[in-house]
């Protein structure tokens, strides 16, 4: 198998580790392939894809997608690095409310899937960083939902100080305010 599959301490997430083989050329090295992903029980159908470029201290989220257009991401870094973060919003969860991190870089080639019903959102930590990233429904700006980057109640250690955010995302609501939706 071209992929190491690690559950993280929140059921749900995964961290994906590509093979890569390496030679005077450069490397390469697979992305994705749908059968190894189904082995470990990711399945489901990317539909859209997106690329996201950003400046050191940009920190975009936290948002999501609801039903009926629930997303599922599929997160890359393809260049410079960021610190990519899940937080659940499952209503029947265990774990609701709580986050996992991971640095996700174009030198470590980490992927981070990450399910249904989790906010997502990264900030940069290079001085650029590209991202690419599958979803398993189209965007549908009337099904965005999100709450606010520093709320306590949840408690995201972001490793960046004074962030550059968009107004939008300034504006989302704290986790205590946030209506719920059934995923």
């Amino acid at each position: 198998m071209a992929f190491k599959f690690s559950e993280v301490e929140i059921p749900g997430p995964i961290i994906i580790e590509s093979s890569i083989w390496k030679d005077e050329r450069g490397f390469f090295t697979e992305i994705f392939k749908k059968s190894d992903f189904e082995k470990f029980g990711i399945t489901g159908f990317f539909t859209q894809e997106n690329k996201s470029f950003s400046k050191k201290g940009v920190l975009r989220g936290l948002h999501m997608q609801i039903n009926p257009k629930a997303q599922a991401k599929l997160i890359w870094c393809v260049r410079g690095e960021i610190f990519d973060v899940a937080v659940d919003l499952r209503l029947k969860s265990p774990t609701y409310g709580k986050w996992i991190g991971i640095n996700l870089s174009a030198e470590n080639k980490k992927q981070f899937f990450i399910p249904e019903g989790f906010l997502h959102g990264f900030c940069v930590l290079s001085d650029e960083a590209e991202i690419v990233y599958k979803c398993t429904a189209e965007y549908d700006p009337a099904l965005e939902k999100g709450v606010i980057w520093n709320d306590t109640a949840i408690g995201i250690n972001w490793p960046v100080e004074n962030p550059i955010i968009s107004e939008r995302d300034a504006a989302l609501p704290l986790l205590e305010n946030y209506e719920n939706y059934e995923r």
